[in-house]
Formats: structure tokens, C-alpha cells, sequence
């Protein structure tokens, strides 16, 4: 997918220093109070006996619209006077950031339109336009839907809700820090999923001011990763392209506030793979009984792809639950493939009465359950009495692939993995 950054927003005159500050963020939090959750802090076992450290997790998916986003828009909002919130609110989203500046019009009494992408996923549109705000949707990408909400803010006086590039907005987020300090006192490592940067910029600036030697870790999706780039020339760099299906985090270009505050208080930003995430997602279903979306599981990803790299107690942050029950399923095939839990195989048996059968006979004693036969006989290469089967079966891990892979071969069926 090929995009073009837009510029982020310029640091007001009146904002010479673009650092949130504690206090800013503790003011936040009282703003707050009725409006976002506290949400759960859960240990999980699963994750500690894997990394050998206490690990827990703060659900962020189970904040109010299903991530935390509505905890930067409602703060950011409450600051409008009344003749801003009289003008109206305009946003750019993929879906999370949208649903939280709905919600927070609707309980501010403010008109809210949502630019969107083409191709953002449809519960995410919904819920938008459930919360009562107007939906429109323009190009493929939050950059694109930016140029927009500011053309659009321009012309209608209506305020642009940054997805991230406002202190308003940083110190929103920064409130989930106060928490994670709070209900784990002797967290060690904090990670945190990142797009643009207010989350994590935030979560740092909470954390730092009250624990310095916690280690903060931001994690993006490596092929939509611009803050490795970024924090290496000393300024955000939009990326020439992404493509991710982690569309809670593809974010062109970081924020110049969250940078900033990044730069000073982030220990580390790494990347992790688009297996990973699925890898990752689908072991939350599976052993934590929790349902994300591919950004929110960003930093188990992390975790699982470099288990002894951090230090105990960890938290891993899951950021947003908001999953296209289409895209859900395809990760979790996605994911189970990665984890060896689907084979895609060729194999040549013999045309005649039995042959298939056979072969048939010996996947179940080898305890495959297949799910597809599809037969192919025109290859210039069969023989006259051959027919060439593929078959996509259900396995129990990659060891089980070995094992029957090695059982085909001995009876001759010289199998090929597609």
C-alpha cells in the first residue's frame, strides 16, 4: 500500500515545550472519572512460564468503545470552549480513534464527522455511526483521511481531533500509565503497541515521572515500523509505504509530540512480524481467553518472539479489541498456519479404484483430519495410470507435520508441501 504522510500538526505558538507533563496527565485522570474505565491488570500464567518472568496484562480492549482511545478524545474535547464544541468536531480514523471521538461527542453534546478509509473494517464503521457521529470515507489510508479532516476543518470551522499529535491527547492516553503503576507496583517493563505515538508517549511520560527504571518498550509492525527510522535521524521520517493488516497501528508518519516525548522517555521501539501477530492473537484466544485485534496483540508478539529479552514483572499492554470478525477469522488461520497447524501438500497416487482411499487410510492412522481433496490430472508430467491429489489438513503442530510427512514418504507417496 502505497502512501504519502501527511505533515503531523504544528505545535501551537502558545506550546513552546511539546512535553506532556505529570501533572497534565493527573489532570487528565480526574477529567476522566465517570467516563473511561480502569481497566482489569490480569496475571497471566501462560505468558510467565513462557518468558520465565511475572507477566501481566492491561486489557485496554475492554476500555469503553473497545480501546483506549476514547481516553485522549473525551480529554482532548472537554478543553473546547463553546463556541468550538458549537462548530463541530472532525476526525481521521481506520476505526478505534473514531469510536472514541463519537463517544466523547455524544456524552459533550458536540457534532462529530469521521473520515475514514475505503476498506476500514465494517463493525468499526458501524459502531461510528452508532455512536451518533457522521461517516465519511475517503482513499486507503489515515494519511489520506487527514488531508481530509483538515480540509474539512478548514472550510466548516470545525476542530480537528488529532488521532495522536495533540498534548490533550498524549496526556488522555497517559492516564492508562498511571494505572499500569498503580495496579502493578513492581512492574519492571512496560510494553506497549505503537502507531503513531501517543499511546506510548503518554504511557512513558506517566510511567518515567513515577518510576524512572522502568523499562519502556514500544512495538510496532515491522512493514509499518516509522519510528525505528524516525528516532535514528532525530525527526519523524514518513515512510514511502506500508501494509499491514495491524491497521490500529499503520501510522505514515510519528506525531512531533509524541516524538518527543519518545525520544526522551522510551527505552526501546522494536518490531515484530505479520506472523507474529497472528501467532500472537491467536494464542490470546487460545490460552488467555481474550479477543484482540492484530494491534492490540503487538506487544505479546513481541513477548513470544524474544521471551527472556525483558525483565520481570512485565505488563504487556493490549491496546484495542476491535476485530473484523472476517479479518478474525483469516488471522486465525493465518496464525495457526504459522504454528505448523495446516498442511498444504501434493502427492501422486495411483488412478485406479483404492488409490485415493489409501492414502486416505493412512492420514487417519496418523490422526489427520483433512479438510480439502482436489484432484488434478492434466500435468504433462503425470504418468498414464497417475492422478496428482493436494490435500489441506488440519494438524496438531509442526512436529505432527514431520512425523506424517515422514510416514507418506516411507509408503512411497513422496509428498511435496505446498
Amino acid at each position: 500500500m502505497d502512501i504519502s504522510a501527511a505533515a503531523p500538526d504544528e505545535v501551537a505558538a502558545d506550546q513552546p515545550n511539546p512535553l506532556v507533563t505529570l501533572a497534565e496527565i493527573e489532570a487528565a485522570r480526574e477529567t476522566l472519572v465517570g467516563t473511561a474505565l480502569v481497566t482489569p491488570m490480569e496475571g497471566s500464567r501462560w505468558l510467565t512460564s513462557v518468558t520465565g518472568q511475572e507477566v501481566s496484562i492491561k486489557c485496554e480492549n475492554l476500555q469503553r468503545t473497545g480501546s483506549f482511545k476514547i481516553r485522549g478524545a473525551y480529554v482532548r474535547m472537554s478543553h473546547l470552549s463553546g463556541q468550538e464544541r458549537a462548530r463541530g468536531v472532525v476526525a481521521a480514523s481506520a476505526g478505534n480513534h473514531a469510536q472514541g471521538v463519537a463517544l466523547a461527542a455524544a456524552l459533550l453534546g458536540i457534532k462529530a464527522t469521521v473520515f475514514m478509509p475505503n476498506g476500514a473494517p465494517i463493525p468499526k464503521e458501524k459502531a461510528t455511526r452508532a455512536y451518533g457521529a457522521d461517516v465519511e470515507f475517503v482513499g486507503h489510508t489515515i494519511d489520506e483521511c487527514l488531508v481530509a479532516a483538515r480540509q474539512f476543518a478548514a472550510r466548516t470551522g470545525a476542530a480537528l481531533i488529532h488521532p495522536f499529535d495533540h498534548v490533550d491527547i498524549v496526556a488522555g492516553q497517559g492516564t492508562c500509565g498511571l494505572e499500569i503503576i498503580e495496579q502493578t507496583p513492581e512492574v519492571r517493563t512496560v510494553i506497549v503497541p505503537t502507531g503513531g505515538g501517543g499511546f506510548l508517549a503518554g504511557i512513558a511520560t506517566a510511567i518515567k515521572a513515577r518510576r524512572p527504571d522502568v523499562h519502556v518498550v514500544g512495538v510496532q509492525a515491522e512493514s509499518a515500523a516509522a519510528y525505528p527510522a524516525s528516532l535514528s535521524a532525530g525527526r519523524p521520517v514518513p515512510l514511502q509505504g506500508m501494509l499491514t493488516m495491524a491497521d490500529g497501528i499503520a501510522v505514515g508518519c510519528p506525531g512531533e509530540i509524541p516524538f518527543t516525548a519518545i525520544q526522551h522517555f522510551v527505552d526501546e521501539v522494536r518490531t515484530v512480524s505479520e506472523e507474529s501477530l497472528s501467532t500472537a492473537l491467536l494464542a490470546l484466544i487460545e490460552r488467555a481467553k481474550v479477543v484482540v485485534e492484530p494491534a492490540g496483540a503487538a506487544a505479546i508478539a513481541a513477548l513470544l518472539d524474544h521471551p527472556g529479552d525483558f525483565e520481570g514483572p512485565v505488563v504487556a499492554v493490549l491496546s484495542g479489541g476491535n476485530i473484523d470478525p472476517l479479518l478474525l477469522m483469516r488471522v486465525i488461520r493465518h496464525g495457526m498456519a504459522a504454528q505448523g497447524r495446516y498442511l498444504a501438500l501434493r502427492c501422486r497416487i495411483p488412478d485406479r479404484p483404492g488409490g485415493l482411499a489409501s492414502l486416505l487410510n493412512e492420514l487417519s492412522a496418523a490422526e489427520v483430519n483433512v479438510l480439502d481433496v482436489v484432484h488434478e490430472r492434466t500435468s504433462a508430467t503425470l504418468a498414464l495410470d497417475q492422478v496428482e491429489v493436494v490435500l489441506q489438513m488440519e494438524m496438531r503442530g509442526h512436529s505432527h507435520s514431520e512425523q506424517v510427512l515422514a510416514k507418506l514418504r516411507a509408503c512411497g507417496y513422496e509428498p511435496t508441501v505446498n
